[in-house]
Protein backbone atom coordinates (compact mmCIF):
# COMPACT_ATOMS: atom_id res chain seq x y z
CA UNK A 1 0.00 0.00 0.00
CA UNK A 2 1.09 3.73 -0.45
CA UNK A 3 -0.52 6.97 0.48
CA UNK A 4 0.63 9.97 -1.00
CA UNK A 5 -0.63 13.32 -0.12
CA UNK A 6 0.01 16.60 -2.19
CA UNK A 7 -1.65 20.30 -2.41
CA UNK A 8 -3.75 18.56 0.73
CA UNK A 9 -5.04 15.47 -1.02
CA UNK A 10 -4.19 12.12 0.80
CA UNK A 11 -4.61 9.46 -1.42
CA UNK A 12 -3.86 5.51 -1.16
CA UNK A 13 -3.03 3.38 -3.60
CA UNK A 14 -2.94 -0.81 -2.86
CA UNK A 15 -1.90 -2.79 -5.36
CA UNK A 16 -1.41 -6.77 -5.53
CA UNK A 17 0.34 -8.66 -8.07
CA UNK A 18 -0.38 -12.26 -8.75
CA UNK A 19 2.16 -14.25 -10.63
CA UNK A 20 -0.05 -16.47 -13.94
CA UNK A 21 0.49 -19.99 -12.99
CA UNK A 22 3.15 -22.12 -15.20
CA UNK A 23 0.81 -23.39 -17.59
CA UNK A 24 -1.13 -20.08 -18.48
CA UNK A 25 2.51 -18.22 -17.62
CA UNK A 26 3.22 -17.90 -21.55
CA UNK A 27 -0.14 -15.82 -21.91
CA UNK A 28 -0.17 -13.19 -19.58
CA UNK A 29 1.91 -10.18 -18.19
CA UNK A 30 0.50 -10.46 -14.77
CA UNK A 31 -2.81 -10.34 -12.60
CA UNK A 32 -3.22 -7.81 -10.39
CA UNK A 33 -5.61 -6.73 -7.69
CA UNK A 34 -5.86 -2.97 -7.30
CA UNK A 35 -7.73 -0.37 -4.63
CA UNK A 36 -7.53 3.36 -5.01
CA UNK A 37 -9.17 5.87 -1.78
CA UNK A 38 -9.68 9.70 -2.32
CA UNK A 39 -11.66 11.55 -0.82
CA UNK A 40 -15.19 11.49 -1.21
CA UNK A 41 -15.82 13.48 -5.18
CA UNK A 42 -11.77 13.95 -6.01
CA UNK A 43 -10.71 12.59 -8.75
CA UNK A 44 -6.69 12.34 -10.06
CA UNK A 45 -5.64 12.12 -13.65
CA UNK A 46 -3.01 10.24 -15.20
CA UNK A 47 -1.49 8.91 -18.30
CA UNK A 48 -0.56 4.95 -19.20
CA UNK A 49 2.35 4.24 -21.17
CA UNK A 50 2.42 2.02 -24.79
CA UNK A 51 2.11 -1.14 -23.51
CA UNK A 52 0.67 -4.52 -24.46
CA UNK A 53 -3.08 -5.50 -24.71
CA UNK A 54 -5.23 -5.57 -21.12
CA UNK A 55 -8.73 -6.32 -19.53
CA UNK A 56 -9.64 -4.37 -17.04
CA UNK A 57 -12.80 -4.94 -14.61
CA UNK A 58 -13.88 -2.33 -12.74
CA UNK A 59 -15.99 -3.19 -9.64
CA UNK A 60 -17.19 0.14 -8.56
CA UNK A 61 -16.75 3.33 -9.94
CA UNK A 62 -14.97 3.03 -13.34
CA UNK A 63 -12.83 5.67 -14.19
CA UNK A 64 -12.99 7.85 -18.05
CA UNK A 65 -10.45 6.95 -20.52
CA UNK A 66 -9.30 8.29 -23.06
CA UNK A 67 -7.24 6.97 -26.61
CA UNK A 68 -4.78 10.12 -28.39
CA UNK A 69 -7.26 12.92 -28.83
CA UNK A 70 -10.55 11.45 -29.19
CA UNK A 71 -11.67 8.40 -27.86
CA UNK A 72 -13.57 8.31 -24.47
CA UNK A 73 -15.05 5.80 -22.93
CA UNK A 74 -16.42 4.65 -18.92
CA UNK A 75 -17.15 1.28 -18.92
CA UNK A 76 -16.91 -1.61 -16.34
CA UNK A 77 -15.17 -3.95 -18.25
CA UNK A 78 -12.23 -2.08 -20.71
CA UNK A 79 -10.17 -3.86 -23.57
CA UNK A 80 -7.68 -2.03 -25.26
CA UNK A 81 -5.42 -3.60 -27.50
CA UNK A 82 -1.50 -3.13 -27.82
CA UNK A 83 -0.51 0.33 -27.65
CA UNK A 84 2.68 2.79 -29.25
CA UNK A 85 0.48 5.99 -27.48
CA UNK A 86 -0.36 6.91 -23.76
CA UNK A 87 -3.86 6.45 -22.45
CA UNK A 88 -5.61 9.25 -20.24
CA UNK A 89 -7.43 8.78 -17.54
CA UNK A 90 -9.49 9.91 -14.91
CA UNK A 91 -10.30 8.16 -11.77
CA UNK A 92 -11.97 8.25 -8.37
CA UNK A 93 -12.15 5.67 -5.72
CA UNK A 94 -12.09 2.59 -7.11
CA UNK A 95 -11.55 -1.17 -7.25
CA UNK A 96 -10.33 -3.19 -10.15
CA UNK A 97 -9.07 -5.89 -11.34
CA UNK A 98 -6.25 -5.81 -14.23
CA UNK A 99 -5.11 -8.40 -16.44
CA UNK A 100 -1.83 -8.01 -19.24
CA UNK A 101 -2.05 -9.86 -22.37
CA UNK A 102 0.93 -11.24 -23.70
CA UNK A 103 1.60 -11.51 -27.93
CA UNK A 104 0.41 -14.93 -27.03
CA UNK A 105 -2.16 -14.46 -24.60
CA UNK A 106 -3.82 -11.98 -27.34
CA UNK A 107 -3.63 -14.71 -30.21
CA UNK A 108 -4.87 -17.74 -27.60
CA UNK A 109 -7.88 -16.04 -26.07
CA UNK A 110 -8.69 -12.84 -28.82
CA UNK A 111 -7.92 -14.70 -31.76
CA UNK A 112 -8.12 -11.35 -34.02
CA UNK A 113 -5.99 -9.84 -35.87
CA UNK A 114 -3.76 -7.42 -32.93
CA UNK A 115 -3.25 -4.97 -35.47
CA UNK A 116 -7.07 -4.03 -36.39
CA UNK A 117 -6.98 -3.30 -32.19
CA UNK A 118 -3.84 -1.02 -31.92
CA UNK A 119 -4.35 1.95 -29.50
CA UNK A 120 -7.66 1.52 -28.81
CA UNK A 121 -10.04 0.95 -25.97
CA UNK A 122 -13.01 -0.86 -26.23
CA UNK A 123 -16.13 -1.63 -24.06
CA UNK A 124 -15.97 -5.12 -23.63
CA UNK A 125 -19.51 -5.83 -22.68
CA UNK A 126 -20.75 -4.50 -25.94
CA UNK A 127 -17.88 -5.20 -28.48
CA UNK A 128 -18.33 -9.06 -30.30
CA UNK A 129 -14.91 -9.49 -30.26
CA UNK A 130 -14.64 -9.49 -26.07
CA UNK A 131 -17.63 -11.48 -25.26
CA UNK A 132 -16.45 -14.46 -24.53
CA UNK A 133 -14.32 -12.59 -21.51
CA UNK A 134 -18.23 -10.78 -20.01
CA UNK A 135 -19.18 -14.15 -17.91
CA UNK A 136 -15.30 -13.45 -16.11
CA UNK A 137 -16.57 -9.87 -15.95
CA UNK A 138 -19.68 -10.49 -14.53
CA UNK A 139 -18.71 -12.84 -11.88
CA UNK A 140 -15.92 -10.40 -10.53
CA UNK A 141 -17.94 -7.68 -10.45
CA UNK A 142 -20.31 -9.58 -8.42
CA UNK A 143 -17.45 -10.99 -5.99
CA UNK A 144 -17.25 -11.05 -2.31
CA UNK A 145 -14.49 -13.38 -1.56
CA UNK A 146 -10.99 -12.85 -1.14
CA UNK A 147 -8.48 -11.92 -3.14
CA UNK A 148 -7.03 -14.91 -3.70
CA UNK A 149 -10.52 -16.77 -4.54
CA UNK A 150 -10.99 -14.15 -7.00
CA UNK A 151 -7.85 -15.15 -8.87
CA UNK A 152 -8.41 -18.73 -8.45
CA UNK A 153 -11.78 -18.38 -10.01
CA UNK A 154 -9.77 -16.14 -13.02
CA UNK A 155 -6.66 -19.00 -13.63
CA UNK A 156 -9.72 -21.60 -13.90
CA UNK A 157 -11.44 -19.16 -16.62
CA UNK A 158 -8.90 -19.11 -18.68
CA UNK A 159 -7.52 -23.08 -18.57
CA UNK A 160 -10.81 -23.57 -19.85
CA UNK A 161 -11.36 -20.74 -22.47
CA UNK A 162 -9.14 -21.92 -25.46
CA UNK A 163 -5.85 -24.13 -26.17
CA UNK A 164 -2.70 -22.23 -27.35
CA UNK A 165 -2.22 -21.12 -30.59
CA UNK A 166 -0.72 -23.45 -33.66
CA UNK A 167 2.07 -20.33 -34.18
CA UNK A 168 2.49 -20.28 -30.52
CA UNK A 169 6.00 -21.32 -30.78
CA UNK A 170 6.96 -18.62 -33.39
CA UNK A 171 4.96 -15.77 -31.38
CA UNK A 172 6.99 -16.48 -28.24
CA UNK A 173 10.44 -17.03 -30.31
CA UNK A 174 10.06 -12.99 -32.12
CA UNK A 175 8.91 -12.14 -28.02
CA UNK A 176 11.63 -13.61 -26.77
CA UNK A 177 14.55 -11.82 -29.38
CA UNK A 178 12.52 -8.46 -29.33
CA UNK A 179 13.16 -8.02 -25.43
CA UNK A 180 16.81 -7.82 -25.84
CA UNK A 181 18.09 -4.35 -25.01
CA UNK A 182 21.07 -4.72 -27.55
CA UNK A 183 18.88 -6.16 -30.43
CA UNK A 184 17.66 -2.98 -32.34
CA UNK A 185 17.56 -4.24 -35.93
CA UNK A 186 14.73 -5.73 -37.89
CA UNK A 187 17.27 -7.98 -39.71
CA UNK A 188 19.23 -8.90 -36.78
CA UNK A 189 15.55 -10.54 -35.11
CA UNK A 190 14.34 -11.50 -38.78
CA UNK A 191 17.70 -13.75 -38.53
CA UNK A 192 17.65 -14.57 -34.96
CA UNK A 193 14.19 -16.47 -34.49
CA UNK A 194 14.77 -17.90 -38.54
CA UNK A 195 12.04 -15.71 -40.26
CA UNK A 196 12.07 -13.81 -43.75
CA UNK A 197 11.66 -10.23 -43.11
CA UNK A 198 8.17 -10.19 -44.66
CA UNK A 199 7.17 -13.11 -42.68
CA UNK A 200 8.29 -11.50 -39.35
CA UNK A 201 6.02 -8.37 -40.27
CA UNK A 202 2.94 -10.70 -41.18
CA UNK A 203 3.83 -12.42 -37.41
CA UNK A 204 4.17 -9.54 -35.84
CA UNK A 205 1.04 -7.28 -37.42
CA UNK A 206 -0.85 -10.34 -36.60
CA UNK A 207 -0.47 -11.19 -33.27
CA UNK A 208 1.38 -8.50 -31.65
CA UNK A 209 -0.02 -5.52 -33.60
CA UNK A 210 2.88 -3.41 -34.81
CA UNK A 211 5.36 -3.81 -37.31
CA UNK A 212 8.95 -5.33 -36.43
CA UNK A 213 10.52 -1.36 -36.56
CA UNK A 214 7.86 0.24 -34.76
CA UNK A 215 8.45 -2.62 -31.78
CA UNK A 216 11.76 -2.21 -31.45
CA UNK A 217 11.46 1.34 -31.27
CA UNK A 218 8.80 0.90 -28.59
CA UNK A 219 11.30 -1.59 -26.85
CA UNK A 220 13.84 1.13 -26.80
CA UNK A 221 11.65 4.17 -25.65
CA UNK A 222 10.03 2.12 -22.71
CA UNK A 223 13.45 1.12 -21.40
CA UNK A 224 14.14 4.96 -20.92
CA UNK A 225 11.25 6.04 -19.50
CA UNK A 226 10.79 3.33 -16.99
CA UNK A 227 14.56 3.98 -15.77
CA UNK A 228 13.53 7.85 -15.52
CA UNK A 229 10.78 7.14 -13.36
CA UNK A 230 11.96 4.64 -11.28
CA UNK A 231 14.98 7.40 -10.80
CA UNK A 232 12.92 9.49 -9.31
CA UNK A 233 12.96 11.67 -12.74
CA UNK A 234 16.55 12.83 -12.11
CA UNK A 235 17.54 13.31 -15.64
CA UNK A 236 16.98 11.85 -18.93
CA UNK A 237 20.61 12.06 -19.76
CA UNK A 238 21.28 9.90 -17.13
CA UNK A 239 18.19 7.40 -18.20
CA UNK A 240 18.26 7.10 -21.59
CA UNK A 241 18.88 4.03 -23.56
CA UNK A 242 22.69 3.87 -25.16
CA UNK A 243 21.26 3.00 -28.69
CA UNK A 244 19.93 6.58 -28.95
CA UNK A 245 22.40 8.45 -31.30
CA UNK A 246 22.42 11.80 -29.16
CA UNK A 247 19.66 13.52 -26.93
CA UNK A 248 17.89 14.95 -29.52
CA UNK A 249 16.68 11.69 -31.26
CA UNK A 250 15.59 10.79 -27.95
CA UNK A 251 13.85 13.69 -27.75
CA UNK A 252 12.07 13.06 -31.14
CA UNK A 253 11.50 9.28 -30.49
CA UNK A 254 9.64 10.62 -27.14
CA UNK A 255 7.48 12.29 -28.87
CA UNK A 256 6.52 10.21 -31.64
CA UNK A 257 5.12 8.04 -29.16
CA UNK A 258 3.94 10.18 -26.07
CA UNK A 259 2.52 12.87 -28.29
CA UNK A 260 4.74 15.37 -25.66
CA UNK A 261 8.33 16.07 -25.52
CA UNK A 262 10.39 14.42 -22.02
CA UNK A 263 10.43 17.78 -19.81
CA UNK A 264 6.34 17.86 -20.43
CA UNK A 265 6.15 14.20 -19.31
CA UNK A 266 8.51 15.36 -16.41
CA UNK A 267 6.57 18.21 -15.46
CA UNK A 268 3.57 16.13 -14.76
CA UNK A 269 2.14 14.47 -11.46
CA UNK A 270 1.74 10.79 -12.08
CA UNK A 271 -0.34 9.79 -8.92
CA UNK A 272 -1.66 6.29 -9.50
CA UNK A 273 1.40 5.09 -12.33
CA UNK A 274 4.21 6.31 -9.71
CA UNK A 275 2.70 4.18 -7.02
CA UNK A 276 1.97 1.62 -9.71
CA UNK A 277 5.50 1.11 -11.30
CA UNK A 278 7.36 1.07 -8.08
CA UNK A 279 5.03 -1.86 -6.77
CA UNK A 280 5.48 -3.77 -9.85
CA UNK A 281 9.39 -3.45 -9.66
CA UNK A 282 9.14 -4.33 -6.10
CA UNK A 283 7.30 -7.66 -6.52
CA UNK A 284 7.36 -8.57 -9.85
CA UNK A 285 11.46 -7.61 -11.14
CA UNK A 286 9.87 -5.24 -13.80
CA UNK A 287 8.56 -1.79 -13.78
CA UNK A 288 5.96 -1.91 -17.28
CA UNK A 289 4.74 -5.11 -19.00
CA UNK A 290 6.25 -4.07 -22.29
CA UNK A 291 9.85 -5.22 -20.80
CA UNK A 292 8.25 -8.64 -19.34
CA UNK A 293 10.55 -11.47 -20.99
CA UNK A 294 7.57 -14.63 -22.10
CA UNK A 295 7.21 -16.93 -19.14
CA UNK A 296 8.35 -20.81 -19.46
CA UNK A 297 7.13 -22.89 -21.83
CA UNK A 298 6.99 -26.49 -22.74
CA UNK A 299 6.20 -25.89 -26.25
CA UNK A 300 8.11 -26.91 -29.72
CA UNK A 301 10.89 -24.70 -31.25
CA UNK A 302 9.50 -22.96 -34.22
CA UNK A 303 10.12 -23.88 -37.72
CA UNK A 304 12.90 -21.81 -39.13
CA UNK A 305 12.23 -20.35 -42.39
CA UNK A 306 15.33 -22.21 -44.88
CA UNK A 307 15.53 -19.59 -47.97
CA UNK A 308 15.05 -16.49 -46.54
CA UNK A 309 14.87 -14.68 -50.11
CA UNK A 310 11.83 -17.00 -50.96
CA UNK A 311 8.46 -17.12 -48.94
Amino acid sequence: MRVLEKHGLRQQVNVRFFAPPDDLAPCFTTFYKMEVVLPQGRTVTDHLQPEWANLRFFMRNPPRATVGDGQSLSARFTATGPSSHPMRFEMGSCSMWGIGLLPLGWARYVQEPAEDYADTIFDGETHPSFARFVPLCKKLCASSGSDEDEFSAITEFFRELAPPPKDAARILAIHEAMIDPYLIEVATLAERVGLTKRTLERVCGRHFGFPPQLLLRRQRMMRSLAAFMLADMKSWSETIDRHYHDQAHFVHEFHSFMGMSPSQYARMEHPILDAFMAERQRVWGSPVQTLDPPRSTDLPEPRREVSPERE
